[in-house]
């Protein structure tokens, strides 16, 4: 694959502090010279779908894109977050390169034409209870409102109660769709609900679901990153450590 047709979204779940984003802002950096890609930053204002009342969401939508837009200042990367209500489109849109929409909420009319409207690219995940091919119906409403530039992004079907699993058979179908399918390699490996109040997972399948999506035709992948990432406040059981993101970049490269 050439490296110009390669999308990469990398950053930890959610903002947990200005240290920590700075932090995985500059391994990006450090990779992009390095190998010569264009990694776009990623991290979440607000967690608003959290399993538990009790769990960390962030800093809120104010200080979160405050945040987001100091890490584009400083290091001159492309910056994306997730909205949940249309009201937040805008604002995020003044701020973020692309705007996603999380897989819970991919069929919500509202939220995806306020996010069409603010010509920023729009990457929209597929829900756990959808095909590949229902995504043509949500990227209908986000063309029709306007906009230009549509991803869809593969994060797994569940597969009973606490389970995820991949068919990645939805990326061909998904790139009949949009010409940039992208594989979530760290939400695939989630096991929703399934830790006592939280989300688990197992950060041991990351590499594997990334190549298997290359070999399925992917043109993107998403990790969530963390330098520690047990420690994180939200999604430590799938998030992939920073330090092991070079090699499965390159890997990616090679392979």
């Amino acid at each position: 694959m050439n490296l110009n047709d390669m999308t990469i979204i990398a950053g930890p779940c959610v903002i947990e502090s200005a240290e920590l984003l700075d932090i995985v802002a500059t391994e990006l950096v450090r990779i992009n010279a390095l190998l010569g890609t264009d990694i776009i930053f990623k991290a979440s204002f607000d967690k608003a779908n959290r399993t538990s009342v009790r769990s960390f969401r962030g800093p809120g939508i104010d200080r979160g894109l405050q945040m987001l837009n100091d890490v584009k200042e400083k290091h001159g990367l492309r910056v994306l977050t997730d909205i949940h209500e249309a009201w937040q489109a805008e604002p995020a849109g003044q701020v973020c390169d692309i705007l996603q929409i999380p897989a819970f909420l991919c069929r919500q009319t509202d939220l995806l034409v306020a996010a069409a409207r603010t010509g920023r690219t729009v990457n929209i995940k597929k829900a756990q209870f959808l095909s590949g091919q229902d995504m043509k119906y949500p990227v209908e409403k986000a063309r029709e409102a306007g906009a230009k530039d549509v991803w869809l992004t593969e994060r797994g079907n569940m597969m009973g109660y606490n389970n995820l699993v991949v068919d990645f058979r939805n990326i061909s179908d998904m790139l009949q769709i949009v010409p940039t399918v992208i594989m979530d390699c760290t939400h695939s490996v989630q096991r929703p609900g399934g830790s006592d109040g939280k989300t688990g997972g197992d950060r041991r399948f990351v590499p594997s679901m990334a190549l298997a999506a290359k070999a399925f035709g992917a043109t993107g992948w998403f990790f969530e990153v963390h330098p520690t990432p047990d420690q994180g406040l939200s999604d430590a059981a799938n998030m992939l450590e920073l330090d092991k993101l070079e090699e499965l970049v390159k890997r990616l490269l090679k392979e």
